[in-house]
């Protein structure tokens, strides 16, 4: 897969204001910029390489916790509360710890992570992210030998968020990992994006992002992490396990039940502008196919 620069595919102002942004959110001049953006040809490679404008990526979304349709997570999210913010980490670990967003935001550098979304329903994004790998945090916990999986568990908080007073999903949002997939450095704590602080619509204060699933994969305002011995069962599967599997990798083979995934709409381009293929791992196939050596894809989807 070919590493694109930074400066290559980011608009100038933004690149030239990027050591300013960092220092602003206390992350230090250490940060970095890791630019990982995969494309199959270069005759797709403008396509499949622009930055998402910064309005796209905060008003087409799906956050259910504010609602349904795509511009709801925007319109009713501007009010949500996101300081204090407490992270607990727990379960099959030797030191379970409670950790603020103030404690994270000091500790853990960020960097700037250009990356592809694949959302489920056949659309993509690229995103400047700010965050750092989430092997980072989870190794200050020791887990067990009998940890397998990791569960992600968002706030569940129905006052301010109108979705979870219906029962569209089952309440609070929950998603989960192999720990090897946790641990991989692609797997990104989110904490900022595109020259800003992380916009409550895109899950603010704290989210994880994995580059080679499906978006829904990447749980949002996130408040608990817990190791476990058992795969857990995450909101989707619960909600509709024949659609949605655990792995949920990016998998152009292996079709939604109502739909293909064969193809993408780039989000930001005319209606015109015909579709793209859909990459295995989202691109990301150089990185982590290992992780599935031996694995039916189809089976464990």
């Amino acid at each position: 897969m070919k590493k694109i620069k930074y400066s290559e595919i980011t608009p100038e102002k933004i690149y030239k204001n990027r050591r300013s942004f960092v220092k602003s959110l206390g992350y230090g001049a250490s940060s970095l910029a890791l630019a990982t953006i995969p494309f199959a040809s270069q005759s797709q490679a403008d396509d499949r390489n622009e930055l998402t404008s910064f309005k796209d990526i905060t008003t087409y979304n799906n956050y259910y916790e504010f609602g349904t349709s795509k511009s709801d997570p925007y319109v009713n999210s501007q009010n949500f509360k996101t300081s204090p913010w407490t992270l607990n980490i727990e379960g099959e670990v030797e030191k379970p710890i409670k950790i603020s967003m103030e404690e994270i935001t000091e500790t853990f550098v960020s960097e700037e992570r250009i990356y592809r979304l694949r959302c489920v329903e056949g659309w993509s994004m690229v995103i400047p992210w700010m965050g750092f790998s989430l092997s980072k945090l989870l190794s200050k916990v020791n887990p067990t030998s009998k940890a397998k999986y990791v569960e992600f568990e968002s706030v569940y908080d129905p006052e301010q968020m109108k979705g979870q007073r219906y029962p569209v999903l089952n309440w609070p949002y929950k998603e989960g990992l192999r720990i090897d997939e946790a641990m991989h450095p692609l797997t990104t704590v989110v904490t900022g994006l595109y020259g800003k602080k992380l916009p409550n619509q895109n899950g603010a204060p704290l989210r994880i992002f994995i580059p080679w699933k499906y978006g829904f994969k990447s749980a949002k305002a996130i408040v608990k992490i817990k190791f476990v011995e058992k795969m857990p069962t995450s909101s989707w599967m619960w909600a509709s396990p024949r659609e949605y599997g655990f792995y949920s990798n990016v998998n152009p083979n292996v079709d939604h039940p109502r739909w293909s995934q064969a193809t993408e709409r780039i989000i930001g381009k005319d209606i015109w502008v015909p579709r793209v293929k859909t990459l295995m791992f989202n691109g990301y196939g150089d990185e982590v196919a290992n992780l599935y050596t031996g694995m039916d894809l189809k089976k464990y989807f």
